[in-house]
């Protein structure tokens, strides 16, 4: 996992960043050519920015949007998981586990009642039971889980912006 956050502090973004941040984030897979036409700049000076923002860790990646449905998975839902403890080796330990069941599409660390909120995508209801009773309730640091069906899943693809670019 990656453990690297943006610091404010780092070299600001201003208003060219971010409007190249917003169109990647709305479609990754526009051309170098076409974001630098719609950001105003040089190809070059596009091409060199966005390398500074990976480097930066602002861009962090580049991914498809897959319908889960067209690769058999009928089902997606969360599991609000809850710990016997909590101790930093108990979180890390559940946390890299789950991160390696195929089922999962993401996890959550939270506070509140529950410490994990995981969401995962089956096949149907009997493999969503499989994959609560093998692979949570068999786990040594598992008190409690519960879960939740997903009838619907929308994303925004607004991005808020809390940081105030620079001139």
């Amino acid at each position: 996992m990656n453990s690297f956050r943006y610091d404010a502090a780092m070299r600001p973004l201003d208003r060219i960043d971010l409007d190249i941040i917003t169109l990647l984030q709305n479609n990754a897979r526009l051309s170098n050519k076409e974001l630098a036409a719609r950001v105003g700049v040089a190809q070059s000076t596009c091409l060199l920015r966005v390398r500074r923002l990976i480097d930066d860790g602002v861009l962090r990646g580049f991914h498809a949007e897959i319908d889960l449905a067209a690769l058999g998975a009928g089902l997606e839902a969360m599991i609000a998981i809850r710990l016997r403890r909590h101790s930093r080796e108990l979180v890390e330990s559940f946390r890299a586990y789950a991160m390696t069941l195929p089922e999962v599409r993401a996890l959550y660390h939270m506070s509140g009642t529950d410490d994990f909120l995981v969401h995962v995508a089956a096949r149907d209801a009997a493999g969503l039971r499989d994959l609560a009773m093998s692979a949570f309730t068999t786990r040594d640091e598992v008190d409690h889980l519960e879960t939740m069906l997903i009838f619907e899943h929308l994303a925004s693809r607004e991005m808020p912006l809390f940081v105030e670019p620079e001139d």
